[in-house]
């Protein structure tokens, strides 16, 4: 592949918002660095920012004891420029932005920028999904930019990709659903009497879509499993986000190896805002 002007030499910036549950690479790049932006979580008056100081376990405890609803706030675009404002080539990565206004302050950001510096080369991805998926594209990236790939293949090739990814999620808890009115307190009620477990999957379009209810950790695994290999005979790679449920994790990490003896699977606990969707015990799986 013919390189550009040195582009293999030139420093890349990747940029995601907190919805991504990584901090930094999980590897070192000599010309790659990675940073996040974080959401604003507030719960029962208080502002939980979403970034390595977060104490995500209290923020989960004051958001099960309290009774009011909760809400979040998306990164600024002056957050966004910040960032794309660092020399070296800038790619952001976002939640899906049918769920949130963060794509549009980058967007909002990256003009900004283009209006003073017009040759800067930057590029948004709208991830459609959160979390682990997000994680994936990430990981796209650096192989792309460590191949000696040009901005435009590294850009055309990681849209692409994402576009093949998928993600599905079991939640035990429904507390924020029902505070903030998106389920009835009776629902609510029965689901947890019940030990049921709602199943979803990210949709084409980045919405959120509950796909069944399951009862039991043993039959919302087997659920997971069903929606991979419906979705994709084999899925290779595989990431989970787990709010504050190692076990479960680890038991579905060995279910899929089981399944697919080729599969590589990385367990991550969930940062603020994924915990925030996700509640207590909660899994984010992507594949």
């Amino acid at each position: 592949m013919e390189l550009k002007n040195g582009e293999n030499k030139m420093k890349w910036n990747i940029i995601a918002d907190s919805s991504c549950d990584l901090f930094t690479l999980e590897k070192a790049y000599a010309d790659i660095s990675f940073s996040t932006i974080p959401f604003v979580i507030s719960v029962d008056g208080k502002d939980y920012i979403d970034d390595e100081t977060l104490n995500t376990s209290q923020m989960v405890i004051t958001m099960e004891e309290s009774k009011k609803a909760s809400h979040t706030a998306c990164p600024s675009p002056e957050a966004w420029y910040e960032q794309f404002e660092k020399p070296g080539y800038a790619i952001a990565i976002t939640i899906s932005s049918r769920l949130s206004g963060s794509y549009n302050s980058a967007s909002t950001a990256m003009n900004m920028i283009l209006e003073t510096y017009p040759d800067k080369k930057i590029a948004l991805i709208d991830s459609q999904s959160t979390g682990p998926e997000m994680i994936m594209i990430v990981r796209k990236l650096c192989k792309l930019i460590e191949s000696g790939a040009d901005f435009d293949t590294v850009v055309t090739g990681a849209t692409e990709y994402a576009k093949r990814t998928h993600i599905v999620f079991a939640l035990s808890s429904f507390g924020n659903l029902i505070k903030n009115g998106r389920m009835s307190r009776i629902a609510g009620f029965l689901a947890g009497r019940l030990h049921l477990w709602g199943i979803g999957i990210g949709s084409e379009e980045g919405t959120i879509q509950i796909k069944q209810r399951a009862r039991g950790k043993r039959m919302a695994v087997e659920a997971i499993i069903d929606d991979i290999r419906e979705r994709r005979n084999n899925p290779g790679e595989v990431v989970i986000s787990h709010c504050q449920n190692p076990e479960l994790a680890q038991s579905l990490k060995e279910s899929i190896e089981k399944a697919w003896h080729d599969a590589h699977v990385t367990v991550i606990p969930t940062r603020g805002l994924d915990s925030y969707y996700a509640e207590r015990g909660g899994l984010i799986v992507a594949y």
